[in-house]
């Protein structure tokens, strides 16, 4: 979709720059045996992905930089693509704590490795060498992150600020990760469950998905403390909605669209806020459903589907879709009062709606 003008496709100009910096890097390891990670790093990075962090990034930094200054962009698009490096980290070890089986079409990257293993006909366990190849990826992507913003085109005191916001962006990543896997490790989706997984959602998804890609932007260009906290007011609703249309999607979304299973979710009774709702306002029995299906690694269609009717009748799905609006509608009202430019505030005002309304 066209946000608005740019000199060439903002998605198209962060995967020219992502496939620079991945091949510079293939060319310092000509190994041999370094050629099927590396090169699956690679296909993952630039295959698929909606590019929603750099349009953050990219939009708050023209929302806030001086008329001179629009045309010099690269300092955007290149803090964009560590973005989106950083992402391929936290999507590559989120489906290894999640077992999740599928990421953008394609088996998820532990799965590939397995099979990979599996051909081969190497020793050891399939499934722990797909794990443990995984997480290298995912740790190199991490890496990969932090020295591409390094080399960001930026004056050295906004670079200093971006990077310091980067930092904090990691640790929350990292923090609400941990929150979810204590809270599926416990099952409890009793009281308090709603909650937990509101903080979960703000510190795993909020902020490191809208708020400081916006805030890493907007420093680049030079912002204020007070357009920084304006961004927060904007991004972080915004990013609530995301998680949670993310959370729909995982259990009602189409798999065609979405590239991911939509079993997933469920069987590992991961605490989202569709979930926590769903054990709230269900009766007696429907909880019993919910109880019997959700947390189930053996779990089929015809026992998802039994769940997702239950979701829909407890009034779970209409009490998240009506927060999903609640949540964009805030963000909305706070971008009004955000002191950026006219084509960014449009830009920004349709990365909400799509957010929002998403189906992929």
């Amino acid at each position: 979709m066209t946000l608005a003008p740019a000199p060439t496709p903002l998605a198209a100009r962060i995967d020219a720059v992502l496939a620079g910096f991945v091949d510079g890097q293939r060319l310092l390891w000509p190994d041999d045996d370094l050629r099927p990670m590396l090169d699956t790093v690679r296909r993952f990075i630039l295959t698929g992905g909606k590019r929603l962090r750099p349009a953050f990034c990219y939009w708050a930094w023209r929302g806030v930089a001086a008329p001179e200054e629009r045309g010099e962009d690269q300092a955007a698009v290149t803090a964009g693509a560590a973005l989106e490096l950083f992402h391929c980290f936290a999507l590559i070890h989120d489906d290894i704590i999640d077992a999740g089986s599928r990421r953008r079409g394609q088996p998820s990257m532990h799965e590939e490795f397995a099979a990979a293993h599996a051909r081969q006909g190497w020793r050891g366990d399939a499934r722990s060498f797909g794990r443990n190849t995984a997480l290298l990826c995912g740790d190199l992507c991490a890496m990969w992150a932090e020295e591409l913003l390094v080399g960001c085109p930026a004056a050295p005191g906004r670079l200093a600020q971006a990077q310091r916001l980067f930092s904090v962006m990691r640790a929350e990543a990292v923090a609400g990760e941990y929150l979810e896997v204590v809270a599926q490790a416990r099952g409890d989706f009793g009281s308090g469950a709603r909650a937990r997984a509101a903080r979960v959602v703000q510190l795993k998804t909020a902020r490191y998905s809208v708020v400081r890609p916006l805030q890493i932007g907007a420093v680049l260009a030079g912002a204020s403390d007070a357009v920084l906290d304006g961004l927060a007011a904007f991004g972080e609703p915004l990013g609530e909605a995301f998680q949670l249309r993310d959370d729909v999607l995982g259990v009602f979304g189409d798999p065609a669209r979405t590239g991911k299973s939509v079993l997933d979710d469920l069987r590992q009774a991961k605490p989202t806020t569709l979930l926590a709702e769903g054990f709230a306002r269900a009766d007696a029995p429907s909880r019993a459903v919910l109880s019997a299906h959700v947390g189930d690694e053996r779990l089929g269609e015809a026992g998802a589907a039994r769940v997702r009717a239950v979701l829909a009748e407890s009034g779970a799905l209409a009490a998240v879709e009506e927060r999903i609006a609640a949540a964009r509608a805030e963000a909305l009202r706070a971008l009004e009062y955000l002191e950026v430019a006219g084509e960014s505030r449009q830009a920004l005002g349709a990365l909400a709606d799509f957010v929002a309304s998403r189906s992929e």
